[in-house]
């Protein structure tokens, strides 16, 4: 983890999201000290992970999302976006600043069952919001779900929009996409995302599936893509790491999307 995040107001927090597809690399033997290891490398403050197995038959029956918190000496957030009997398949959020969590649930899903998980964390005196998801493969179930998430009962609501939130997670959508449109239209008008690699797949990156929004009420600094040797072994998504910085308001966040003309045109090539 990046050193002081959670003492020193102003200080960028480095998130990271990351589809670990059941930390299944290249030869398909499931290693979550591999995935620990990626990560390690990064030294995130916070971490959204998607496709995690807990208990599942198929990769030993090991609890995956405490098995990579513990190799990185933070404390998981999980939640089985799928659960039959005791074996659980989701998504988490792992940290070492102080967290608890605040919501945990499904999502309109037309297949695969999808869900959320908000947790709020505690660094540089701000409650920030934290989300983390997983969107399904078919257009109109993204677009459904993307409406779902910006609607009043996730970020939309007031106990979010209120503090610095970000949203994170693999979205199956690049970024002329409904589905990201709608996120970036919810979520503020403001600075969004900056331009970042692909992450999909890891072997050969040509798609940007995986992506960090951001409120009014925060923005992001840059990017940047994990692509090592082990990232490309590890899943079959590269990691994407976003520096974060929260805003002391609304206000503050448009003079400082005003301030970077060349974030805005991105911002409204990609919402247009």
């Amino acid at each position: 983890m990046s050193s002081s995040s959670s003492d020193n107001p102003g200080v960028p927090l480095r998130v990271l999201t990351y589809n670990v597809h059941s930390c299944r690399g290249r030869g398909g033997a499931p290693d979550p000290a591999r995935i620990a290891e990626v990560i390690a490398s990064a030294e995130p403050d916070i971490i959204a992970l998607q496709e995690l197995d807990v208990g599942r038959m198929r990769t030993g029956g090991v609890d995956q999302a405490h098995a990579i918190a513990q190799h990185l000496r933070m404390a998981a957030h999980f939640h089985p976006a799928l659960h039959v009997e005791e074996e659980k398949y989701g998504d988490a959020i792992l940290t070492a600043l102080p967290s608890r969590l605040i919501k945990a649930g499904p999502l309109p899903s037309l297949g695969e069952p999808r869900g959320a998980i908000w947790v709020e964390i505690e660094a540089g005196g701000e409650k920030i919001q934290v989300v983390n998801t997983h969107f399904g493969l078919r257009r109109r179930e993204r677009m459904i779900q993307a409406e779902t998430l910006a609607g009043e009962e996730w970020l939309g609501s007031p106990a979010c929009s209120a503090r610095p939130a970000v949203l994170a997670g693999d979205f199956n959508a690049v970024p002329r996409s409904r589905a990201y449109g709608i996120l970036a239209e919810g979520l503020s008008r403001q600075v969004l995302t900056v331009p970042a690699r692909a992450t999909f797949p890891a072997r050969l990156p040509i798609l940007r599936l995986d992506h960090v929004f951001t409120n009014r009420r925060a923005r992001v600094l840059n990017f940047e893509v994990i692509d090592t040797p082990l990232a490309r072994r590890a899943s079959d998504h590269l990691p994407l790491l976003a520096t974060v910085e929260c805003l002391a308001d609304a206000g503050t966040a448009k003079a400082a999307a005003a301030a970077d003309p060349e974030a805005a045109l991105d911002r409204l090539s990609r919402i247009a």
